[in-house]
């Protein structure tokens, strides 16, 4: 394979909160410069020199197509008489969104390119109206629009700055709160100037009940209560925990907080008293969803759900599932609420659960793969117990271990074609549950907890025989791709190979760029001295050290990510490059029009052919 490219190595050293901070490869962070360009288009090279020897990267592909060959169908959504669902069919890019049995928006109409996706979208209480998000590119950019259901005809909009907004309809679909800019604002079909509610920016989530009364307004740390029946602005109530609150059809005031709860509990009370709260229902795992019925309420954890009286909060009962797997998206129509279920073997399917006879139907039935599956525990450094979900047979033999660990997000058992197509090729896929991952918590100054648990789950795989360091890949995305990049500086003997896609390694300027001003809940502030500290004691980019011999190193990232800024791999790469001492190849896959969240077949594909090269498996 040829030599990496050679990125210019700045003399760039900063003193910062009293520690010395080098930061050679500055100057890829401007995509603009024409070096960085340069730079970009020699790694391009490399990579697709290095790709095209990869044995088996078109028969990866073929697998991991037809594995990902299968049909899905969203939860409904009912409005008035009107039943709404998102659609894809097998073969198909997009998922088309339906009223009753008629397609009412694809994607793939509106652009037959294949660059714009339906991020969003929600009905007007009487299913008249239809709000929608569409973004082009994978940037999640989303415009904002209104059509009219029967007819299709666009009604208002596009309004820009709506990413991922969420959309509270007042009675009679002639306007709406949403979220614009980061602001919480109201508009008027037809109107060009919005209402602002809240004008400080924040990531709002908003609730308005079915009387069109009483809007709900939630952050991370803080809810606001108006009553649209009188012009009083929203009354703030501050909250010590994450809190969300939202009125249900019977009138109450619903609330669910972690306050006293890791897991979550679920209280009521009194919209025209907000404070005061009684406890309803304390779930013992994490809580994922809520949904009201007429004469019960389904609460939904990680991997089941269970059946409350509405009144008093009383448990009746537990729905039987299919399997030990992940149940989510739960909606609610009467006496009958949906539900997703899959797991690592399963392709998500849609079930009914209908209160009045106290039964449970699938939907569909999708197909299913028969492969061994295993689940193991396993004790990080300072004691604490995790979780390993193991797809495949006993070892040794060569191994993905998988991670995420943080913003609480819980990797629960759900269908994956790019594990199924490895594990039937004699693999083994791990997913690990560590600290910050569901109820578990690992922010700011316990990130590396987070970073510790993932390395002995990488030990335990070892130590009881399922793979060897030879054998075993690690790979995560996003704050999983974080994960990995801490993992593998900081361990580098223990993996053969390693896929970090879209990761952030930058630590120390994370906040800089992307959304990553909006994180520092979760990771600290750079510019406090003690989060700086612990930034830069796991920061992967700045533990990068010349002469070490690293493991195959597989960088992905994305033109059009606007999350995390594709820097991050571009510094990281150009470091472990200059750094290794090991005969392994550092190699950077980028999409110049691809986001965040649009990885698809060829990316997969290419991840398992890298990964199956380096850790000797064969198809």
């Amino acid at each position: 394979m040829p030599s990496p490219p050679d990125a210019e190595r700045l003399a760039l050293v900063e003193q910062l909160h009293g520690c010395v901070v080098a930061d050679p490869y500055r100057r890829l962070e401007d995509p603009a410069d024409p070096a960085t360009t340069r730079w970009l288009r020699d790694q391009d090279e490399l990579w697709l020199t290095y790709a095209a020897s990869l044995p088996g990267r078109f028969a990866w592909k073929n697998r991991v197509r037809q594995l990902s060959d299968v049909s899905s169908v969203s939860t409904p959504v009912w409005r008035g008489d009107r039943c709404f669902t998102l659609r894809r069919a097998a073969g198909r890019q997009h998922p088309v969104l339906y009223v009753d049995e008629t397609p009412l928006l694809d994607p793939k109409q509106l652009d037959p390119s294949g660059l714009t996706t339906l991020d969003a979208w929600q009905p007007s209480p009487d299913g008249t109206k239809l709000a929608y998000q569409l973004s082009r590119g994978g940037d999640e950019r989303s415009s904002l629009s209104v059509l009219d259901v029967a007819t299709g005809r666009v009604l208002d909009g596009p309004l820009d700055g709506c990413r991922y907004s969420p959309v509270a309809w007042l009675p009679g679909g002639d306007a709406f709160y949403y979220v614009r800019f980061r602001q919480v604002r109201r508009h008027r079909l037809g109107d060009p100037d919005d209402v602002t509610v809240l004008a400080d920016e924040a990531s709002y989530g908003l609730e308005l009940s079915a009387d069109g009364r009483w809007l709900t307004i939630c952050t991370p740390t803080d809810v606001w209560l108006a009553d649209l029946t009188t012009d009083a602005p929203p009354r703030h109530l501050p909250q010590d925990a994450t809190t969300v609150m939202s009125v249900g059809p019977d009138g109450r005031l619903y609330v669910v907080t972690a306050h006293d709860a890791p897991t979550g509990r679920i209280c009521v009370g009194d919209p025209t008293d907000p404070t005061g709260w009684r406890d309803y229902i304390r779930p013992d795992k994490t809580l994922t969803g809520l949904a009201i019925l007429d004469e019960v309420v389904l609460v939904s954890q990680s991997d089941e759900i269970t059946v409350h009286d509405r009144e008093t909060g009383r448990r009746l009962s537990t729905l039987d599932l299919p399997g030990r797997g992940s149940v989510g998206s739960l909606s609610a129509h009467g006496s009958r609420a949906w539900f997703t279920y899959t797991d690592s073997v399963t392709p998500p399917t849609v079930h009914c659960y209908d209160a009045a006879t106290n039964t449970t139907t699938a939907w569909a039935t999708p197909n299913q793969h028969h492969l061994e599956t295993h689940r193991l525990s396993y004790r990080s450094a300072d004691g604490t117990e995790g979780e390993l979900r193991i797809i495949g047979k006993p070892g040794p033999r060569p191994t993905i271990l998988y991670g995420y660990g943080g913003f609480g997000q819980s990797l629960t058992p759900t269908y994956s074609a790019f594990a199924l197509a490895w594990v039937e090729a004699g693999g083994s896929f791990v997913t690990a549950t560590v600290r910050g991952d569901g109820a578990t918590t690992a922010r700011r100054h316990d990130k590396q907890k987070s970073i510790d648990d993932f390395i002995a789950a990488a030990e335990h795989l070892v130590a009881e025989g399922w793979t060897t360091a030879e054998q075993l890949a690690i790979c995560g995305e996003s704050n999983g791709g974080l994960l990995t990049a801490a993992a593998l500086t900081q361990r580098p003997e223990l993996f053969a190979a390693a896929v970090c896609s879209a990761p952030l390694t930058d630590m120390i300027r994370y906040d800089r760029s992307g959304l990553g001003e909006r994180w520092t809940a979760e990771y600290g502030s750079p510019q406090d001295p003690e989060d700086f500290r612990v930034l830069l004691a796991y920061s992967p980019y700045h533990l990068v050290t010349d002469g070490v011999k690293y493991p195959a190193v597989l960088l992905t990232a994305f033109g059009n990510d606007t999350r995390v800024d594709p820097s991050h791999a571009r510094k990281f790469c150009a470091a472990l490059q200059h750094a290794t001492a090991s005969n392994r190849p550092v190699l950077l896959r980028y999409e110049a029009d691809s986001g965040h969240t649009t990885g698809g077949i060829g990316l997969a594909a290419d991840m398992l052919a890298f990964i199956a090269h380096q850790t000797g498996l064969r198809r």
